[in-house]
């Protein structure tokens, strides 16, 4: 019981000294039913100057890992005792993280001007492996993938629902922590919503064409995924949409 008591007392004293960073005015808040759940509710927020978030978009339904979710790495702080994001655990990392560039097979796509987009090649890598120093990064080869390694990493593997990416960024500041979680995106659902991923959050192709238009890098747009009763009882601390 004493045990318990303490790990909420850290609990609540880490979510008090958190909140949305000021130059944050967009988020995409994602609410599942449980830690044990895969389908999720998304909707797009903007910060106006007086610092009021208003819905601009949404709600989509959304599906995230198997089973359910487990806190990540970002910028919201990380309570050692709870379960955490890790490599191949088939769960969504939660908590408050940037969103990054997209990724996509086609030569462009309708995008914020700012926001850094890709085609993907066959040379194009996203690692996975936690024993590589490439982990969790995106890598460019000078040359055709030769081996394994290379082959498995490849962004382009002919699934629609990869063909359009927009990165959340779990785990990767300052740097990748081996084995806690990788290759985190919002794409294209499966099987119109009836698969869970392995860790990404995915939606119906027109809303995430929807959300890639709009996200502003301008805006320090960020990803926020909580289980509902977490997030109403953070809302108010971490200043949340």
């Amino acid at each position: 019981m004493v045990r318990q008591l303490c790990a909420c007392f850290l609990l609540a004293h880490l979510a008090s000294a958190f909140e949305l960073p000021q130059s944050s005015s967009q988020a995409v808040v994602g609410i599942a039913k449980s830690w044990q759940s895969s389908h999720l509710t998304m909707s797009l927020y903007e910060r106006d100057a007086e610092g009021s978030w208003h819905r601009i978009d949404g709600p989509w339904r959304g599906r995230c890992a198997k089973k359910g979710l487990a806190w990540g790495r970002g910028l919201h702080p990380l309570p050692l005792t709870a379960p955490q994001k890790a490599e191949g655990d088939w769960r969504a990392p939660a908590g408050v993280f940037h969103i990054g560039g997209a990724w996509g097979y086609q030569k462009s796509i309708k995008k914020h001007p700012k926001l850094p987009y890709r085609q993907v090649t066959t040379r194009d890598l996203w690692v996975e492996d936690p024993a590589s120093k490439h982990y969790n990064r995106h890598l460019i080869l000078k040359h055709e993938p030769r081996e394994p390694w290379q082959k498995k990493a490849q962004m382009r593997q002919n699934d629609y629902p990869h063909s359009l990416k927009l990165f959340i960024g779990h785990n990767v500041v300052p740097r990748p922590i081996p084995g806690a979680g990788s290759s985190i995106f919002f794409h294209i659902w499966r099987g119109d919503g009836a698969k869970p991923t392995s860790g990404c959050t995915t939606m119906h192709e027109t809303h995430l064409r929807t959300l890639v238009a709009k996200i502003d890098p301008g805006r320090n747009p960020l990803y926020i995924l909580l289980p509902e009763s977490d997030y109403k009882r953070l809302r108010g601390t971490w200043r949340l949409p």
